[in-house]
């Protein structure tokens, strides 16, 4: 039977993905995303609804917010109890997101971006193919298509305008100079460690008399190590790490990706020497640094193409950004947030810091 990561039947999921996503489609068949077009909201009369949001000349209702919410709060937590503060946050970023995307749909029409129709088209025939036969499916299709097709032309307008407006062209060598050197985090290799091990194992589930055994011959064996024993030799008979074959030889590592009381072991240790006994999840290890090389600067030719695509990046977002903070400051909007929850500190610099 084919299960999904959570281990539940793959057609129990597809059952209840489409459960879900029918509730979400007829949130948005009810309570349609205000359309910037039209100046108004696309569901009923706003004026017989609690007004959530203007922007501009376009009105959101509460109804079209708690439809959105809840969407987003299913993809975020799941069905698991989701604490206050994180509540909030989301609470905020979602009534941004409907304000943000209200203008960027509106500045998108102003510059004649136009849906991909032949994109729209295959997810719409994509479900069918799926939900063939289903009978909810069947049920409210005609329902819901219009209300889907219009969700789908819009993500569609949207994509296509933030594709247009972060692509940029490539930076002038001196630019690209001086990105490299501003950002030389990003085109350093972090220090390489080449280390050999004899790893002890012991079943991690095992009672505390194995692991004071496995010390206890790990003890013997550093022992026997400082006396001029052979660590490749004693790897080979001793060790159950795969690499025992090769004497112990774990090649070269990246730092920090060892367990942390293993780097913690190493950091203390010359080329040559060889570490106390470590207890780690597989056992009780000794290790021996090989070789230490530091962490090094990569010079501009060896990460050029790096280097260029993470500028192009960068002045993308930056020019994401510009763009939406020019779009609200030239449009009024306000949102009710009296139904918000409070943000606790951690949540509020969790939202300052997050980019739209």
């Amino acid at each position: 039977m084919t299960k999904d990561q959570h281990g539940r039947p793959a057609k129990a999921r597809a059952r209840r993905h489409l459960a879900c996503w029918l509730l979400a489609a007829a949130c948005v068949s009810a309570h349609a995303a205000p359309d910037p077009a039209t100046g108004g909201a696309a569901a009923p009369a706003a004026g017989a609804q609690q007004v959530f949001a203007r922007v501009g000349e376009v009105v959101v209702t509460r109804e079209q917010f708690e439809a959105a919410f809840v969407q987003a709060a299913r993809g975020k937590f799941y069905h698991g109890k989701a604490p206050d503060g994180a509540v909030a946050a989301l609470q905020r970023e979602v009534g941004q997101g409907i304000v943000d995307d209200i203008l960027i749909a509106a500045e998108a029409q102003r510059r004649g971006i136009a849906p991909d129709h032949e994109s729209v088209k295959r997810t719409l025939d994509s479900y069918d193919e799926r939900y063939r036969g289903n009978a909810q499916w069947g049920a409210n299709r005609e329902r819901i298509l219009p209300a889907l097709k219009a969700r789908l032309e819009r993500d569609s307008i949207l994509e296509a305008f933030r594709k247009e407006v972060r692509t940029v062209g490539d930076p002038t060598e001196a630019e690209l100079v001086a990105y490299w050197e501003a950002h030389q985090d990003k085109f350093t290799a972090p220090e390489q460690v080449k280390l050999s091990v004899i790893l002890l194992g012991v079943v991690p589930s095992s009672p505390q008399a194995k692991w004071d055994e496995a010390r206890a011959e790990g003890a013997a064996m550093l022992q026997r190590l400082r006396e001029g024993a052979d660590f490749q030799e004693l790897a080979r008979q001793h060790s159950s790490d795969s690499s025992a074959a090769n004497g112990g030889d774990m090649g070269y590592q990246h730092k920090g990706m060892l367990p942390e009381p293993a780097q913690l072991a190493l950091d203390k240790l010359e080329p040559g020497a060889v570490s106390e006994p470590v207890v780690l999840l597989e056992g009780v290890a000794i290790f021996r640094l090989d070789e230490r090389r530091p962490a090094r600067l990569n010079p501009l030719d060896v990460v050029r193409t790096r280097a260029r695509d993470l500028w192009k990046r960068d002045k993308g977002e930056e020019a994401w950004t510009q763009l939406l903070a020019r779009l609200r400051s030239e449009t009024p909007a306000t949102i009710d947030d009296s139904g918000f929850l409070p943000l606790t500190t951690s949540a509020t610099a969790d939202e300052k810091a997050a980019p739209r």
